[in-house]
């Protein structure tokens, strides 16, 4: 008896143990990321003083109430928003979605809460290419609230991403239905892209950009998205136009000085061509600015630069490995474009078509690669799917009349390179080059 009366009191004791302690930690977790000072020119803004000073509030008032769970959503938000200006994606990326778990982690009741912490779990997981996870999560969200845009924004990207195009183009039409705005019209446009409508594709992000308010990342963001499409198309002067526009909004946008960099490469300016590229990668750590000064310092026969450059490039994706940001098929196509290894280039395109072999930019990396290892039959396997959606990229039609002109269809592949060379006539690759020069070649025989 005495036995058992030890055993219940030792209960008891355990269990209001248990209590005390909850009570004590349930409102802490783990320390607040800290935010990180800009560097170069994005530190001198007024923008960067106003939110420096509201992440500063925010992380002060969850210093004094560790469970105010609104406020560490906003600092989420905070921090996504950094990772965008900044290009700093290995740091805040994972901050911010550390902060979003902790918010989930408790379950709370505010189911508005609850859909805005599981949308912008999605739209991390989506930045950091975690694609499959980023479409769970988006349907968890849906499941909370199906009136909401932002979560078909990120059903869209996630199917996109994973090679659902029917269903990507069914999420858009819903999420514009909803709230007609910049990020719809951009998902429109680029969906029309994909499916072999540029003069739509440049339609519908011409209305994101007048749905835009000046000055902001996300309006910069989608001119200089208009200006790239114009690019594609070969109007290089409407291209430049887009560019300086948001330049005149936001000076020290990178992407935009990204964009007449590209321009001036297409026009021999290579001077003016590494500045820009240079100024732009001070600016922001984007691997595609140095991906672009690999490629101007190797054709101008700059081998020990474009190496230093090279190993600069392939450390900082290595990092946002580390970070948990998925890059195989940026590093696919870096070792087989700058790299010139199709060998290793595989390795990585392969490991993201294990992922998502739907993809069309994932096939389209897989066909090329076959190509340069001149096994033509197993490149047109590829090539197969990459083409599927109709796609009218410049690029990707060249490749297609290269596998056709190898494989026997000499006429079809010769017209196929002119289309593309009529698409995008300043295209300045490998591909193109070689297909410039099949091209004359059958005219030679005419």
């Amino acid at each position: 008896m005495k036995k058992n009366y030890f055993y219940t009191a030792s209960l008891v004791l355990l269990v209001i143990a248990g209590i005390v302690l909850f009570q004590k930690y349930q409102n802490q977790s783990k320390p607040i990321p800290p935010l990180r000072e800009r560097q170069g020119p994005i530190s001198t803004t007024s923008e960067w003083l106003n939110t420096k000073a509201a992440i500063q509030g925010l992380q002060r008032k969850l210093r004094e109430q560790p469970g105010d769970l609104k406020s560490k959503l906003l600092l989420a938000f905070a921090y996504m928003q950094e990772a965008r200006v900044t290009g700093e994606h290995p740091y805040y990326y994972p901050a911010a979605l550390q902060l979003v778990e902790e918010i989930l982690d408790r379950e709370p009741d505010d189911q508005v809460l609850m859909y805005e912490a599981t949308v912008a779990k999605a739209t991390i997981q989506l930045s950091l290419h975690q694609f499959a996870k980023a479409l769970k999560t988006g349907k968890a969200a849906l499941e909370i609230n199906d009136r909401g845009a932002a979560v078909y924004g990120v059903l869209c990207d996630a199917n996109v991403e994973l090679g659902h195009y029917e269903e990507a183009i069914a999420m858009a039409d819903k999420m514009a239905s909803l709230r007609p705005d910049l990020k719809s019209y951009s998902r429109v446009s680029y969906l029309r892209e994909i499916n072999g409508d540029m003069p739509g594709a440049i339609e519908a992000m011409q209305l994101a950009v007048d749905a835009g308010f000046p000055g902001l990342e996300q309006t910069a963001w989608v001119t200089v998205t208009l200006g790239s499409l114009y690019e594609k198309t070969g109007d290089l002067k409407s291209a430049e136009a887009q560019y300086n526009q948001t330049l005149a909004q936001s000076p020290n946008y990178a992407f935009a000085l990204g964009g007449l960099g590209r321009l001036a490469v297409k026009q021999k300016d290579y001077q003016t061509a590494e500045k820009l590229f240079t100024q732009a990668a001070g600016i922001i750590p984007e691997f595609s600015f140095q991906e672009e000064l690999v490629r101007l310092y190797q054709q101008q026969g700059r081998t020990l630069k474009a190496q230093a450059t090279m190993e600069d490039l392939l450390k900082g994706l290595e990092e946002d490995q580390e970070a948990g940001h998925v890059v195989d098929l940026e590093l696919a196509n870096i070792h087989l474009h700058l790299g010139k290894d199709p060998a290793k280039a595989l390795l990585y395109a392969l490991k993201e078509y294990h992922r998502r072999p739907d993809n069309i930019d994932v096939c389209k990396a897989l066909a090329e690669i076959y190509y340069q290892k001149r096994d033509y039959r197993t490149a047109a396997t590829y090539l197969k799917k990459a083409t599927r959606t109709s796609s009218q990229e410049a690029s990707l039609v060249c490749l297609e009349g290269l596998i056709t002109y190898h494989l026997g269809d000499q006429v079809q592949g010769a017209h196929l390179i002119q289309k593309s060379l009529v698409l995008n006539p300043y295209q300045n690759t490998t591909l193109s080059t070689e297909g410039q020069q099949l091209v004359n070649k059958a005219i030679s025989k005419i």
